[in-house]
């Protein structure tokens, strides 16, 4: 099992460990890693030609049905851009598979922790039923891109531009959390990087949706969000706890709660117990509605609006 915390060993990468060695490698006027004379104009040049000569990562693919070309048609020539909406959405749409991978893995990982008396006591607040709980989240907010890219006559199984990118983009935090040797402490840290990534990204494609007038579009993908923000708290607070931040020093004030959403909406104008958005959700009031502060709560469960009850099937849509 891997080391919870970081502990001294035989570390030898540094050149401190060989101070003989490292004095003959500097005094040494041949050696090979000192480079030959001259800079790397070369290689820039050979970089700066590949860069004018490629054509870009793919394409946008043109709706498969008759009512999406028609669809599309009519909003570019009344001077939308529905290719960027819908390149976009694609790309949330992979990040957020790529973000229930991600949940699964910690959740193999907390399985493992969880049998370890020992290693349990250094978990911090975080448990497996929270965990699962946003892993739903983040299954459901995939299901939600698909049906949003097929309403306006896109193909949710296209992988656009973004969609590309991103998926390269993520296979390092991938990597991190499926190495069976990294900590509790090192996932989350992968974790709380994705989150933050996809708090923009749901906040661009809110004020995409908005400009390009699709209200229905961004009252839901405005209620995404809100689960989103309970996301981050709660991952920086379980991150701060297992690098032993004391209590004083957690920057969340603790987990978040379920009335996070209340907050934020109430901040943003939208009236309790409805899906309304109010006009500026997905510009600068969405933006500035709650830190991970505000959206803290007393240590609740954990389980995002919406986002289903902890102990049931995590990737089951809600109807």
């Amino acid at each position: 099992m891997a080391q919870q915390h970081e502990h001294v060993g035989m570390n030898k990468t540094g050149i401190q460990m060989s101070p003989l060695e490292t004095g003959r490698m500097l005094d040494d006027d041949d050696i090979l890693t000192r480079g030959t004379p001259g800079d790397d104009s070369a290689a820039l040049q050979l970089r700066e030609a590949y860069i004018a000569d490629s054509g870009g990562v793919g394409s946008i693919p043109a709706p498969g049905t008759v009512t999406g070309m028609v669809s599309m048609g009519v909003n570019m020539l009344t001077g939308d851009k529905p290719q960027i909406l819908l390149d976009k959405m694609a790309e949330r749409l992979a990040f957020e598979r790529t973000g229930t991978r991600l949940y699964d893995a910690l959740l193999t990982k907390l399985d493992v922790l969880q049998a370890d008396s020992a290693a349990a006591a250094s978990m911090g607040s975080i448990t497996r039923e929270q965990a699962a709980s946003i892993r739903g989240d983040e299954a459901r907010h995939m299901l939600l891109m698909k049906e949003a890219i097929e309403s306006m006559g896109g193909d949710p199984t296209a992988q656009t531009p973004s969609a590309d990118v991103v998926g390269v983009e993520s296979m390092g935090m991938v990597q991190v959390l499926n190495d069976p040797r990294t900590s509790l402490s090192q996932s989350l840290h992968a974790i709380l990087t994705i989150e933050l990534c996809d708090n923009a990204g749901w906040e661009t494609l809110i004020a995409l949706a908005e400009e390009g007038g699709h209200d229905k579009l961004v009252d839901r993908f405005s209620d995404a969000l809100v689960q989103e923000r309970t996301h981050l708290s709660l991952v920086q607070t379980w991150y701060e706890e297992t690098v032993g931040l004391s209590a004083a020093g957690l920057s969340g004030a603790g987990s978040a709660s379920s009335d996070a959403g209340g907050i934020v909406r109430a901040r943003a104008g939208v009236v309790p117990g409805t899906s309304g958005s109010g006009p500026n959700l997905g510009t600068g009031a969405m933006r500035a509605a709650a830190s991970p502060a505000e959206v803290s709560g007393d240590g609740g469960a954990g389980v995002t609006p919406g986002g289903g009850a902890p102990g049931k099937d995590p990737g089951k849509p809600k109807p």
